[in-house]
């Protein structure tokens, strides 16, 4: 990512209000008990840390990672004001480089980033039995554009995984879904 992104992504997190809930993503938030309550997580493009403290007090140990130290430091203290630091970790990562060097994890969450270069990775991270909960802006319903997933292409990209449920429409897009045990 350009620096200019980065700088781009710094001032975007430091205009926002504090005060955020942790939470499960909204396209996720019927799907909860899908969830493990116990075990590792990664949260790709975690943001001010929103989906990766709510894994941590739901139970498991989560990385998040993002583009944006002002995100990062957001996350941190967020983590920290709801009990869960020592279950978080976050570092600041460019993705452009891929995804950062680890062990297999329980739960992949990655909300509204989407890099189709990742996905083999994301796939390929995933312990047996693993959960990945992706959300991506989509043509489907929406306007075009080179951030847009095209109609269909998180259903043929993780293709290896059991879909747990799916939805394109309205500009969204977002799968749920499992590894082989």
């Amino acid at each position: 990512m350009s620096e200019q992104d980065r700088i781009r992504w710094d001032a975007a997190y430091a205009d926002r209000e504090s005060g955020a809930v942790p939470a499960l993503p909204q396209a996720f938030a019927g799907y909860v008990d899908e969830f493990p309550v116990a075990g590792t997580a990664l949260d790709v493009a975690c943001g001010p840390g929103l989906g990766s403290v709510w894994l941590a007090r739901r139970g498991l140990r989560v990385w998040g990672v993002d583009v944006s130290a002002v995100a990062i430091a957001q996350a941190r203290q967020l983590a920290a004001d709801h009990g869960v630091a020592e279950r978080c970790r976050f570092d600041v990562a460019d993705l452009d480089g891929g995804l950062p060097e680890g062990a297999p994890v329980d739960v992949i969450l990655c909300h509204r980033f989407r890099d189709p270069g990742l996905y083999r990775a994301l796939a390929a991270r995933l312990a047996p039995g693993g959960i990945l909960a992706i959300c991506v802006l989509s043509e489907v319903g929406g306007a075009l554009g080179r951030f847009r997933a095209d109609p269909g292409e998180l259903r043929e990209q993780f293709a290896q995984l059991s879909v747990i449920a799916e939805h394109e429409g309205d500009g969204e897009a977002w799968l749920l879904a499992r590894a082989a045990s």
